[in-house]
């Protein structure tokens, strides 16, 4: 068993869930990182000292799979940054409904299981961290993006349900609720939305995600992984059930 503390972080090959395994890693935790692009998580993984699973979160086949390779290889598992995560913009009328399923499954259904499957361990240990990597979306709503912004209300549901039974045991559990973060799946929004509405890239990112925002620029990975390993300090130790936002004061209209 590993006396350091571990850390899984899901949907780690890129974006902020990388940003979260390298902040977590260079403050000393081991790192497991999970995620579907297997050449670019074992790139990760080998940079970080850390292991690669490979893991389909959509199916509770999946998660049960990742938790147990995860205890098999290094005996616990002390943070849990629920990360991975889709977007899919269409109107209501026309959204597939196999795709609500599966962003549903994704981005509700396997946090929650992750987290039920290495609370035990935590509890065990009398201490764990639980950040669930939200979005402003599980704040406020935006049009064409239904199963997205329910997953994320839900999302933001779980971690108060879950902060009031982990307090008792020393287990934190918080979301970090970002606004627009310079991401591939960012990037894939951007393009989405420019088909939907007509509009040039550029338009999309000043018009339409920037609008709102009182600092007019896009969110660093960097900045949400620094917020990450915060939480799992022991100055953080009395934050949980919250919602923290970074968001360029997105949420304060």
């Amino acid at each position: 068993m590993s006396e350091q503390q571990v850390a899984l972080v899901t949907g780690a090959a890129s974006g902020i869930g990388l940003a979260s395994a390298e902040a977590l890693a260079a403050s000393g935790r081991l790192v497991a990182i999970a995620d579907v692009n297997r050449e670019a998580g074992e790139a990760a993984a080998i940079r970080l000292g850390g292991t690669f699973f490979l893991a389909d979160l959509s199916t509770r086949a999946g998660c049960k799979a990742l938790t147990d390779g995860v205890l098999a290889k290094y005996g616990r598992c002390d943070i849990l940054v629920n990360n991975a995560g889709i977007q899919h913009v269409s109107s209501i009328e026309d959204f597939p409904e196999d795709k609500w399923d599966f962003i549903i499954s994704l981005m509700l259904t396997a946090p929650f299981l992750l987290t039920k499957y290495l609370w035990s361990g935590m509890k065990e240990h009398a201490w764990g961290r639980v950040i669930n990597i939200n979005s402003v979306h599980g704040l406020r709503a935006s049009e064409f993006k239904s199963a997205y912004v329910s997953a994320k209300h839900g999302l933001t549901g779980l971690t108060k349900t879950a902060a009031l039974e982990g307090g008792p045991l020393g287990i934190t559990v918080n979301s970090i609720c970002p606004a627009y973060v310079r991401t591939p799946l960012v990037d894939g929004q951007i393009d989405a939305q420019a088909k939907t509405h007509g509009i040039a890239r550029a338009d999309v990112i000043s018009n339409i995600m920037l609008k709102k925002a009182a600092v007019k620029r896009l969110i660093e990975p960097s900045e949400v992984g620094d917020l990450v390993t915060y939480l799992c300090s022991d100055s953080a130790v009395c934050i949980t059930g919250s919602t923290l936002t970074i968001d360029c004061g997105w949420t304060a209209n």
